[in-house]
């Protein structure tokens, strides 16, 4: 039997998490995807803490009238910046079962541009 969208993704997800842990030093960038918005967390797994979450509903995103791939970029440099001031300088990229191209790949480009490394 075939799988669904929302199986195969968990599926991916599930791959990708064996692999991928945040530390404290290096925390685990996870990236959500809806319909209307993108989001991004930087997450240490060893404490299980949010240590900065960024996403387009914020104050200084929202009132722009971007498209939704240049939206991904915005907050993609605003979760670099939030990291930088937080003290962190590398993470560990996790797509969260999503293809690497549009939205996911531009958050990537924006925070690797503000100055994150992966």
């Amino acid at each position: 039997m075939a799988l669904n969208k929302k199986q195969r993704r968990e599926r991916i997800k599930l791959k990708i998490r064996k692999t991928i842990n945040g530390t404290a030093t290096t925390p685990r960038l996870t990236v959500f995807r809806s319909n209307s918005g993108i989001f991004a967390q930087l997450i240490d797994d060893l404490a299980g803490k949010t240590i900065v979450a960024a996403g387009s509903d914020d104050k200084t995103i929202k009132g722009t009238k971007v498209n939704k791939v240049d939206q991904a970029k915005l907050v993609g440099k605003l979760i670099a910046e939030k990291a930088t001031a937080a003290g962190i300088s590398a993470v560990a990229f996790d797509r969260n079962g999503y293809l690497y191209h549009g939205r996911i790949k531009s958050l990537a480009e924006g925070a690797r541009e503000a100055g994150l490394k992966f």
